[in-house]
């Protein structure tokens, strides 16, 4: 469906807002939008006192009366955690000084925001770009799932984080998001930049591709992720390192005389 916009010289512009694609309220109090369908944003109104974090460089936009505090997000072992899998060096809390400050954060790429509700003692793993916003309630670690040679080979696998509850997080996930349940032993063979989020209970591991014609002509690289469960898992179908390898096939080529 277009949009109509009307805006006769010299009277007032009216643009229409973009959909409200989810509604709702965290765990803490505070409603919340997630506005449009292919570049999401995500607005809270926060209550009074209320505290959620983000890596430093993910706000989009926020009204008066939120105090920002940048941090180390759990001192020197997370900040090097953090340093070493090429995340975000600092945490950005923001606390609401007044009842109903707005503040807004945005997705990077084409996907959607996906929020999440843990409740106590309630875990989930993410991929370690998917991390939008939570509630301070909410507590990340970096995750290092596979032992350091398999993991440089295993691409973006290698880094995961874990949040468990309680409070609401919000993840930003890459295209569209596939959901399944896995039984006792069953098992889903996984491109890594695919792997969006999934339980606790669902063990995850490096699989080598099998034969030779696979590994040089198969263009699926040299590993595959192998998810077991029992446990839900989401995939998403637009991983940002196959969109940026796309978008390098029609950048211009520089000339190596200059």
């Amino acid at each position: 469906m277009s949009e109509i916009i009307s805006n006769a010289a010299g009277q007032r512009l009216d643009l229409a807002n973009p959909s409200v694609a989810l509604s709702g309220t965290t765990m803490g109090g505070s409603p919340y939008q997630i506005l449009g369908t292919v570049m999401q944003s995500l607005s809270i109104r926060m209550r009074t006192q209320q505290t959620i974090y983000s890596e430093s460089g993910s706000l989009s936009w926020m009204a008066d009366g939120i105090n920002m505090n940048t941090n180390m997000g759990g001192g020197l072992g997370g900040l090097f955690k953090r340093a070493i899998s090429g995340e975000s060096l600092f945490l950005v809390d923001y606390t609401a000084a007044r009842e109903g400050a707005l503040i807004a954060f945005s997705s990077e790429v084409p996907g959607k925001i996906i929020p999440v509700n843990l409740a106590q003692g309630q875990s989930l793993i993410t991929q370690k770009d998917s991390f939008l916003t939570a509630e301070k309630s909410v507590n990340m670690t970096i995750s290092f799932r596979r032992k350091l040679g398999t993991g440089l080979f295993g691409g973006e696998g290698f880094v995961l984080q874990k949040f468990d509850g309680p409070g609401t997080l919000f993840a930003a996930l890459d295209g569209e998001v596939v959901e399944y349940t896995l039984t006792a032993g069953e098992r889903l063979k996984v491109d890594t930049g695919h792997i969006a989020m999934f339980e606790p209970t669902v063990s995850y591991d490096i699989e080598i591709v099998k034969g030779f014609k696979n590994i040089l002509f198969g263009g699926e690289g040299l590993f595959f992720a192998t998810l077991t469960g029992p446990g839900r898992i989401w995939l998403q179908t637009m991983p940002l390192s196959k969109l940026a390898g796309a978008i390098m096939a029609y950048l211009p080529k520089t000339n190596s005389s200059s």
